[in-house]
C-alpha cells in the first residue's frame, strides 16, 4: 500500500515525469480584487524571453479560478510581475465562482486579457470553438525559459492541439485517480485494488464490514466521475484512439463494444450497492468530507485533494492514491493526464501585457514555487525540487508507480471534451449511476448527444 502524506524530497517527481514526455474543485477564495501599480517605463520583455514584445503598460486584467490549489501562488506571481512592470495596472478577477461571475464579460466580447481555465463553468474547447482565445501557435515558438530553452520544447505534456493550432499553454500538470485512507486500509487489512475485479472485491468487503457504500463522488459535478474514472477506463479498453473518439464524439464511438463494456462495469457497481445512493445531491466538497469521515472509502479526485481539504483532514488520515482501477484483471492501471491551461483572450485589450505575463509565469523558479504552494506540479520539465521540504510525498510515491510501465500505462487525450458534449453525457451518467437507466440505454443517449454535437459544428 502507498503511504503518501509524509514529507520528503520531491526530486523524484521530476525524474519520474521526465521519463514520459508524452504525459499529463474548491477552496475558499477571494472575490474580484484590484491591485494598482505605479508608473515608470520598463523593459518590454520578461526575464528569459529573449525578444521584445512591445510596450508593456496600461491595464492588465487577469481571471483565475481559485479551487483546490488555492491562490497564494497567484498572489506571489502577480506581485512579482507588478514589480517587474510598474507601468502596468493589474486587475485580478478571482474566486471559486469566477467563471460564472465573468460569463457576461465573455459573452459581450469584453473579456479579461489573461484567463486561467479551470473549475466548474469553464471549457477550453468550447472557448476555442467560440473563437474566444488567441492563436498562440507562432508566438509560443519564440518564447524561451530563463535558461534559454525553448518553451515549446520544455512542456511535460504538449499543449492541446486543435487542427494544428495552439490556443492555450498547459500550466498545471495533474491527473485524476482514486483516493483512499491508507492508515484505515492497513488497520482493517483491506487490499488496495489493482484491477476492476479487485476493486469490486475490496468494495464488497468494506460494504459488508462497515455497512457503508464504499464509493462516493459528486453528482452535482458528474465530470469528476467522467474524467476520474471513465477516461482511464476508456484508455485501458481502447488506448488513445478510443479516448480521442469519445472525447470528440466520433460516430459510433459511444455505442462501441469497448465503451459498453466499461459502462457495464459502472452498472455493476450501482447494482451491487457500491455507489453511495445519495451522491446525486452532493457537491465536490461534501463528497470529499464524507470520504474523510469514513462514510465512504473511495473517491475519484485529482492531485489537489489533500491541499483542498487540508483544514478538514483528520490527524490520523493518511492519503493514498491509485489510478482508478477500472481495467480488466491482469492489465496495468491507466492514467490520463489532466492539464489546466493559461490563455490570452482573442479580444484582449492589452495583448502585449498579456503576452508578457504568460511568458513571465513559465519559469522553473515559479514551477518550484507552484509545487510548494499547491502540492501539485507545473507543466515544465527539468524543475529541481530536491531542496524543498514543502512538497508532499504522495506526489513522489504516486509517480514512482506511474513511471513503472508494468504497473501503469499513460494515455493522452487530444484536448478537453467540449461542454456541449460533456453536459448531456454527464446527465445521462448520473441517471446510470442512480440505477434509472441501463448501460445500454446510457450508450444510446451518449451516442445521440455526440450526433447532436457533431451537427452543431457543421
Amino acid at each position: 500500500m502507498l503511504s503518501l502524506w509524509r514529507k520528503t524530497s520531491a526530486w523524484l517527481i521530476v525524474a519520474v515525469l521526465l521519463g514520459f514526455l508524452i504525459l499529463v474543485g474548491c477552496a475558499p477564495g477571494a472575490g474580484t480584487e484590484e491591485t494598482d501599480g505605479e508608473g515608470a517605463e520598463e523593459d518590454t520583455s520578461s526575464e528569459g524571453s529573449g525578444e521584445e514584445t512591445g510596450e508593456v503598460s496600461g491595464e492588465l486584467e487577469i481571471q483565475y479560478f481559485v479551487g483546490g490549489y488555492g491562490d497564494s501562488w497567484w498572489k506571489e506571481v502577480i506581485g512579482d510581475f507588478q514589480e517587474e512592470y510598474p507601468d502596468v495596472t493589474i486587475t485580478e478577477h478571482a474566486g471559486p465562482n469566477i467563471n460564472e461571475e465573468m460569463r457576461s464579460r465573455w459573452v459581450s466580447d469584453d473579456p479579461p486579457d489573461v484567463v486561467y481555465i479551470d473549475g466548474a463553468g469553464s471549457s477550453e474547447t468550447q472557448m476555442v470553438e467560440d473563437g474566444q482565445l488567441m492563436d498562440l501557435t507562432d508566438w509560443m515558438e519564440g518564447v524561451e525559459l530563463e535558461d534559454g530553452t525553448a518553451l515549446s520544447e520544455s512542456f511535460i505534456v504538449d499543449p492541446a492541439d486543435y487542427d494544428g493550432s495552439v490556443y492555450s499553454l498547459p500550466l498545471v500538470f495533474d491527473t485524476w485517480g482514486t483516493w483512499y485512507d491508507n492508515a484505515w486500509f492497513e488497520e482493517k487489512g483491506w487490499e488496495v485494488p489493482k484491477d476492476f475485479p479487485g476493486f469490486m472485491d475490496t468494495m464488497s468487503q468494506i460494504k459488508d464490514e462497515e455497512g457503508i457504500a464504499p464509493f462516493v463522488t459528486t453528482g452535482q459535478y458528474p465530470y469528476y466521475f467522467l474524467r476520474g474514472v471513465l477516461y482511464p477506463a476508456f484508455g485501458a479498453a481502447g488506448g488513445d484512439e478510443l479516448l480521442t473518439d469519445v472525447i470528440q464524439g466520433k460516430e459510433g464511438a459511444w455505442t462501441s463494444e469497448p465503451v459498453l463494456d466499461v459502462m457495464k462495469k459502472v452498472e455493476q457497481m450501482q447494482a451491487e450497492g457500491m455507489i453511495d445512493d445519495g451522491f446525486g445531491a452532493l457537491n465536490h466538497t461534501q463528497s470529499q468530507m464524507n470520504f474523510l469521515l469514513h462514510d465512504n472509502a473511495f473517491i475519484p479526485v485529482g492531485f489537489w485533494l489533500p491541499n483542498e481539504m487540508a483544514n478538514d483532514t483528520p490527524d490520523d488520515f493518511e492519503y493514498g492514491f491509485i489510478p482508478s482501477p477500472m481495467q480488466d484483471e491482469g492489465e496495468p492501471y491507466a492514467i490520463v493526464p489532466d492539464l489546466r491551461p493559461l490563455a490570452i483572450a482573442e479580444k484582449a485589450e492589452n495583448k502585449e501585457a498579456a503576452k508578457a505575463f504568460v511568458e513571465f509565469v513559465f519559469t522553473k523558479e515559479y514551477a518550484k514555487s507552484f509545487s510548494e504552494h499547491t502540492g501539485a506540479i507545473m507543466n515544465l520539465q527539468g524543475v529541481d525540487l530536491s531542496s524543498s521540504e514543502e512538497v508532499p510525498s504522495f506526489l513522489i510515491e504516486a509517480n514512482e508507480m506511474i513511471n513503472d510501465p508494468e504497473q501503469v500505462q499513460i494515455h493522452q487525450k487530444p484536448h478537453p471534451m467540449s461542454s456541449e458534449l460533456e453536459t448531456p453525457i454527464s446527465n445521462s451518467l448520473v441517471s446510470l449511476m442512480l440505477g434509472n437507466i441501463t448501460a445500454e440505454e446510457f450508450v444510446e443517449e451518449a451516442e445521440k448527444a455526440a450526433a447532436e454535437y457533431r451537427s452543431s459544428l457543421e
